[in-house]
């Protein structure tokens, strides 16, 4: 079986879990060996990932770079069409109607929501809105929210009351971190507030300080009984970065359906999800950016109708230090950024909330395992670009490109 340019022919969906693989103790036995990710140059001044190196979990801040056009054609491929040409511009009209676009600072990115078959303000406006609300739950920042609730309990509080789409999140949290053994984790918050990779401070943890946070990271802390958040550490924080956007894109998709959007792009910093297709029935195009290349460059293409697409890569929110690039996908297991010859992860599933998880889970189990978990789960595809700039595709994804 290969992936690659060279296809990954037979690949079937199952369940890549094995009794003896056990991700969060294979890695704390090689946090020794690992001191940061050391840059490399090719002819080109591309840049990538050496042996040296390690990067943080994803934010749900994806790394594609949104590209909507007219396609040409449409063919039915699991709920997300296919067809169409390379991209030629952000966004285009459609039909004979202008679309409305509003855009929002919100879950500290730009939110963008466009409508393509309506000319409502107030349901556009009732969108941001409703983000808006989501963030006020669960942003780690805002003293109100559900998460920093619970991360600053009082002293022996064990349990915490929060809202039940609050507690739904973090169930589908715990859910993916034993589906992955570990390697996604929302308890990383000791380690993500550690770490700064947009405040310009550029500076490396001390290695006693990340030692001592990975001690505190632990999804088996955390439990969800109805709207009761239960946690047997009282060092367990949690930090819903790499799950949040999605669940949220998923909350406004249900909103514009309700108030009777048919075609529409919600795009949550990078976070893609396209509410049916083109109001001509053609699906839209999102081109994926070309890693360390100006926003402007693609690497692939894709026609997607009714599906959400998710980035996590290792080139949008990183630093040097001394000659070494350290990257904000985080290994929850050993502190430091992931160095397993992965550049980026895109995922297309027809739930925004799996595919933001899932990039973030299957880059930080690395290429085979990462492919396993993206082809066991039901109309999901993955695209995986390694240090070599191959895009490798899991079982049906090549379908999606952009002829």
């Amino acid at each position: 079986m290969t992936v690659g340019k060279w296809r990954r022919e037979n690949g079937s969906r199952k369940d890549w879990q094995t009794d003896d693989y056990n991700y969060r103790e294979e890695c704390r036995r090689m946090r020794k060996y690992r001191h940061g990710c050391r840059r490399m140059t090719n002819r080109e001044g591309n840049w990538r990932t050496g042996r040296n190196g390690r990067m943080d979990r994803k934010r749900a801040v994806s790394a594609a770079m949104i590209i909507l056009a007219v396609s040409m054609a449409s063919g039915m491929l699991s709920g997300c069409r296919q067809t169409g040409d390379i991209p030629s511009g952000r966004t285009a009209q459609a039909g004979t109607s202008e679309p409305l676009s509003r855009s929002a600072f919100l879950l500290n990115t730009f939110v963008t929501v466009t409508l393509y078959d309506g000319q409502d303000q107030d349901v556009l406006d009732g969108s941001l809105d409703l983000c808006r609300q989501y963030e006020e739950l669960l942003s780690t920042t805002i003293e109100t929210s559900d998460i920093s609730r619970i991360n600053h309990r009082a002293a022996g509080e064990d349990a915490v009351e929060v809202s039940v789409r609050t507690a739904e999140l973090i169930q589908m949290g715990l859910d993916y971190g034993e589906r992955t053994k570990g390697a996604f984790d929302i308890t990383i918050e000791p380690l993500s507030s550690l770490w700064d990779f947009s405040g310009g401070k550029e500076i490396v943890p001390e290695p006693e300080a990340i030692a001592e946070a990975v001690e505190r990271v632990d999804y088996r802390n955390v439990q969800v009984e109805g709207n009761h958040v239960l946690l047997s550490s009282p060092d367990t924080a949690i930090d819903l970065g790499a799950i949040a956007k999605g669940y949220i894109a998923d909350r406004m998709k249900e909103y514009l359906l309700e108030n009777g959007v048919t075609s529409a792009t919600i795009n949550l910093g990078g976070n893609v999800l396209c509410v049916g297709s083109r109001p001509d029935g053609t699906p839209f195009k999102i081109g994926l950016q070309m890693p360390f290349a100006d926003r402007n460059e693609t690497i692939a293409a894709l026609t997607i109708e009714d599906c959400s697409v998710v980035t996590s890569g290792v080139y949008e929110r990183h630093f040097e230090v001394n000659g070494v690039n350290y990257h904000h996908l985080l290994n929850p297991a050993d502190g430091y950024p992931y160095e397993n010859g992965l550049l980026a992860v895109t995922i297309v599933s027809p739930q925004s909330v799996d595919g933001d998880a899932l990039s973030t889970s299957c880059f930080s189990l690395g290429l085979e395992k990462g492919m396993e978990l993206a082809e066991s789960m039901d109309g999901v595809y993955g695209y995986f670009i390694t240090e070599d700039y191959e895009i490798h595709y899991t079982s049906g994804a090549e379908a999606l490109l952009a002829k």
